[in-house]
């Protein structure tokens, strides 16, 4: 479960972690008030579980209270890699003398915990480690002893942190742990012309696993994001950045669709996994999503037929199409099937002559297709 950024500050200031003071807002006037309450020069920040947000104008200053309210007026209601901001954080402006990233993670590969601790902070941490994979100072944690203080003034020192970020670490660790966090993250935590650590952003994935020990009712909010809605049908849906919408049955063949499509030089715009049930609700329910997604522009439908078989899919796409009715017509649908039965749902879709279906045989031949279309090709 991930936690907006306002969510995220307040699980850091239960723990002792200094964050700059703010409320959130839903309405322009509502911000206009949080502002005048501050009394100083303020920073609106749209509210919304993605990253990107500075580059798509949805973090704006503010001078004051009547800027504050003009600067809301802009966010709130913006639409952000399809999330849509409906409320805005509206805190003091903080200056950073140096900025620094620091993060604790759930490392599912080696079974245990790491610490990403970098002197470089404010930027995309995959943009960092492209470009100064070594600015990035990697440890592995002992699930058993954990972050003590010993460990967070190592991690400071290694990453050029000054020595008072230290105790920010250690209290990092403290909420991954006490608050049965995947992901604890901070981008940027700076250090302010006092010498204050302060946590400027942050961003925290619960284990939804855990939620019987916490009391997260409120954390559960739905706000409508296609992510939002495609877990309301039971959809395993991420959305991605992409013009080429990608559904497929089982997580591998996902994961291996979406590097097809790139190597034919498009990038995927989701991942959407309908499981090895593809009912002609849960195909209908899985193309609503994605053609819900106005960044869409062909999408690629690429099932291999095992206990339910390419008959069963091919009629499921049919019926899910005629469900959709013009929803259904506006963009390509390039479907590969393979597996069992999958000549007779070849012969389905063949039969329902539907004006956006493309059939292509093979994964890199689909992949190509849905790749040109998308270009307009």
């Amino acid at each position: 479960m991930d936690l907006y950024e306002y969510q995220a500050k307040e699980l850091f200031g239960r723990h002792g972690i200094p964050v700059p003071a703010g409320r959130t807002a839903a309405t322009p006037a509502e911000a206009r008030a949080i502002a005048a309450g501050l009394n100083a020069p303020v920073v609106i920040k749209a509210q919304v579980k993605t990253g990107g947000r500075g580059k798509a104008g949805g973090i704006r200053a503010a001078a004051g209270p009547a800027a504050a309210e003009a600067e809301a007026a802009r966010v709130i209601g913006m639409d952000i890699k399809g999330h849509t901001a409906r409320r805005v954080l509206v805190e003091s402006a903080t200056v950073p003398f140096e900025e620094y990233y620091a993060a604790f993670l759930v490392d599912r590969a080696e079974g245990g915990f790491l610490a990403m601790v970098s002197g470089q902070g404010g930027m995309e941490i995959e943009e960092l480690a492209a470009t100064d994979p070594d600015a990035i100072v990697k440890l592995p944690i002992d699930p058993v002893a954990g972050v003590d203080a010993d460990t967070a003034r190592l991690l400071a020192a290694k990453a050029g942190l000054p020595e008072q970020a230290a105790e920010v670490l250690e209290r990092l660790w403290r909420v991954l742990v006490a608050e049965d966090a995947l992901l604890v993250e901070v981008n940027p935590l700076i250090c302010t012309t006092d010498q204050r650590i302060v946590a400027l952003d942050g961003k925290v994935t619960l284990d939804g696993n855990a939620a019987f020990r916490h009391s997260w009712e409120d954390y559960d909010e739905r706000t409508g994001s296609l992510e939002d809605r495609a877990r309301a049908k039971g959809l395993n849906y991420v959305k991605l950045d992409g013009t080429v919408g990608v559904i497929g049955n089982g997580a591998g063949l996902v994961m291996s669709t979406l590097d097809v499509v790139a190597g034919a030089g498009a990038d995927p715009a989701n991942f959407l996994d309908i499981g090895g049930g593809a009912s002609a609700q849960v195909m209908a329910d899985g193309l609503e999503i994605i053609l819900g997604d106005p960044d869409v522009r062909s999408v690629l439908v690429n099932v291999f037929g095992g206990i339910t078989t390419c008959d069963a899919v091919a009629n499921g796409i049919v019926t899910a199409l005629e469900l959709l009715g013009e929803r259904g017509r506006g963009r390509p649908i390039v479907v590969r099937l393979d597996g069992n039965n999958a000549e007779v749902g070849r012969r389905i879709l063949s039969d329902a002559r539907h004006p956006a279906v493309r059939q292509v045989s093979t994964m890199d031949g689909a992949a190509e297709m849905a790749a040109r279309l998308a270009a307009g090709a």
